[in-house]
């Protein structure tokens, strides 16, 4: 049942992710032709408004597809507008992290103002810093690294049946995605980013585009396998 517990809190944050591109491309006037939750086969899926929300049988992630014809037609919408759709998700993770700590600080000690509106920003900025030290380590050579299987197992034996805690594991996740997220890393928002403002630029960047998402999408596959690997290996030994 923990097991159980741990999914639903790594699908709630993906879920925040993909919604908060999903409501940015909306503000930016971006049509979305499909919103899915997981990658692979599709499960199920309704249409509503123009847009098929989709759930599929990989949850490891998500996406959205923009309602264009071709690639042309999604460069022709103005970078701002595609910044704002692509920075959406990582925003969502930041604000989904600043209301959980809220939530937890009013669950401890009682409705305050500092402690709903105040200090959840400031719990979160650490949170972020620290994530942000422990990727430097991580690219630097130090600690390890975690995927799917090792979240699950070490978030089942932190949560352990505990609200409070379930809340934590959720806040820290989410946290961890959008800082991940925004590195500027080929496949990653923040490469994205980065690739749109280069583009701005110097237009002919965008030719960039492909080949970058590409390469990137082959490593961070890669890295699942290999994380995946480490993790049921840990999980053996010990």
């Amino acid at each position: 049942m923990d097991y159980l517990a741990i999914i639903l809190i790594i699908g709630f944050v993906i879920l925040a992710h993909e919604a908060g591109h999903f409501a940015a491309a909306r503000l930016s006037g971006i049509p979305i032709a499909v919103f899915s939750i997981g990658f692979g086969p599709k499960l199920g899926a309704f249409r509503r408004r123009g847009t098929e929300y989709r759930l599929s049988a990989i949850p490891l992630g998500g996406y959205l597809l923009p309602a264009i014809e071709d690639e042309a037609e999604f460069f022709a919408i103005p970078v701002t507008r595609r910044l704002v759709m692509t920075l959406g998700g990582p925003i969502a993770n930041i604000l989904t992290a600043i209301a959980l700590f809220a939530l937890i600080n009013a669950a401890a000690g009682g409705f305050s103002f500092a402690g709903v509106f105040i200090k959840p920003f400031e719990q979160a900025a650490v949170l972020g810093m620290r994530i942000l030290n422990a990727l430097a380590g991580l690219f630097g050579g130090g600690g390890e690294l975690s995927g799917i299987v090792g979240i699950v197992s070490q978030g089942t034996a932190f949560v352990g049946g505990s609200a409070s805690r379930a809340a934590q594991f959720a806040a820290v996740l989410s946290l961890n995605l959008a800082v991940f997220n925004l590195l500027p890393l080929p496949a990653l928002d923040g490469g994205k980013a980065l690739l749109y403002l280069l583009e701005k630029a110097h237009p002919a960047a965008a030719r960039a585009h492909l080949p970058l998402a590409i390469t990137g999408w082959v490593l961070i596959l890669g890295l699942m396998v290999y994380t995946t690997w480490a993790d049921l290996a840990r999980i053996a030994a010990g």
